[in-house]
């Protein structure tokens, strides 16, 4: 991590594995295949997977429509840095 930026790409990548492992966790848990989730997004499933591996950062509007088809809502927040988990 010494390198400039490394620490910038860290973040972004845990924020991509993160939220693509809470999708995932939501997707299994209403019981939907990730065909069923792409269905309800307008997303193909091989996007869907990608998503769910964190090997895509996604939009507002992506994560807005992902959150009404997993039956929830949207929260975006910011939070001090000696607080973030």
């Amino acid at each position: 991590m010494s390198r400039p930026g490394a620490g910038a790409g860290y973040e972004a990548a845990r924020i991509r594995f993160e939220l693509g492992e809470a999708v995932r966790l939501r997707r299994e848990e209403l019981g939907l295949t990730q065909v069923e989730l792409a269905e309800r997004t307008g997303l193909k499933q091989p996007a869907v997977a990608r998503f769910e591996a964190g090997g895509t950062m996604p939009t507002i509007p992506l994560l807005e429509r992902l959150a009404e088809a997993l039956e929830m809502r949207l929260s975006v927040r910011f939070e001090p840095v000696g607080k973030a988990s």
